[in-house]
């Protein structure tokens, strides 16, 4: 049996892994109470991840990523 290493990583490699950081630097400040600055950090991990979906060409993750974003962009303009 062999493992074979993957030699190299597209781009949806690191997008996802810099938004899925992103979105957990925005649990951490929501967690800590620093507001708006968490919503902020959201957005830019929602943004990655529905470059992602569309990457990917998933459909869910473009739908769950576009509704979450109009949620916070929302509450953001609501303040």
């Amino acid at each position: 049996m062999t493992i074979q290493l993957k030699e190299s990583y597209g781009k949806d490699f690191y997008i996802k892994w810099v938004a899925s950081i992103m979105q957990i630097i925005g649990y951490a400040l929501t967690g800590l109470g620093i507001v708006p600055l968490n919503s902020y950090f959201f957005i830019f991990g929602l943004i990655g991840w529905f470059a992602v979906g569309v990457l990917w060409n998933d459909r869910a993750l473009i739908l769950i990523h576009i509704v979450a974003g109009a949620a916070l962009i929302s509450g953001l303009l609501t303040r």
